[in-house]
């Protein structure tokens, strides 16, 4: 058993406060899993409709946590890809998709969500701000190492996993979601 949807929370930083105030479009946001994003709709709204969640989602149903990433936030949350969650362990998923393993499920989740809004920008200097590297505390009390270097940014967990964001400022309404390619775990 290992992680299954924490790419729910760990994408961007902690920024408060960072979007402007302007209502965005879709046009404004880059597409996710070949479908628009919607800046008035929040993050549960728009990641159902990306082809590239589908195991996140799934893994978001089965831990209760729709209404919570469904209000107001703000929340930045580390979407991991369904690929992500295909280069788990064999069989890791399907585990902790049981209803027995909703708590460790609800913990990898939330290690990928962090109580703030953080667009790539402001967490390039944050990173720059504290010297290379920036660490963040998660929702689910995972700490993250977030690091920029050549346009990129990576984020690393407590096992030493880097996760590299493919996909940045994906502006919802309660937050905003960074795509990643690889799950993170928290230290067990």
């Amino acid at each position: 058993m290992t992680i299954s949807i924490r790419a729910l929370s760990v994408a961007a930083v902690l920024s408060f406060g960072a979007l402007t105030g302007t209502a965005a479009f879709a046009q404004d946001n880059p597409m996710v899993g070949g479908a628009a994003m919607f800046a008035d709709k929040n993050i549960v709204e728009n990641a159902v409709n990306s082809a590239d969640h589908t195991t996140l989602v799934a893994a978001v149903k089965a831990a209760g946590l729709v209404e919570t990433l469904s209000g107001p936030g703000p929340f930045t949350v580390l979407a991991p890809t369904n690929e992500a969650f295909d280069a788990l362990p064999a069989g890791t998923v399907e585990t902790l998709l049981k209803p027995e393993n909703k708590d460790q499920l609800t913990k990898i989740l939330t290690c990928h969500v962090i109580p703030a809004k953080a667009l790539s920008t402001d967490i390039v200097s944050m990173v720059e701000a504290d010297g290379g590297e920036h660490v963040v505390d998660t929702v689910g009390g995972c700490k993250l190492t977030l690091k920029a270097a050549d346009g990129k940014v990576t984020v690393t967990d407590e096992n030493g996993t880097v996760a590299n964001v493919t996909i940045a400022d994906v502006i919802q309404s309660n937050g905003v979601i960074h795509v990643i390619d690889k799950v993170l775990t928290p230290k067990m």
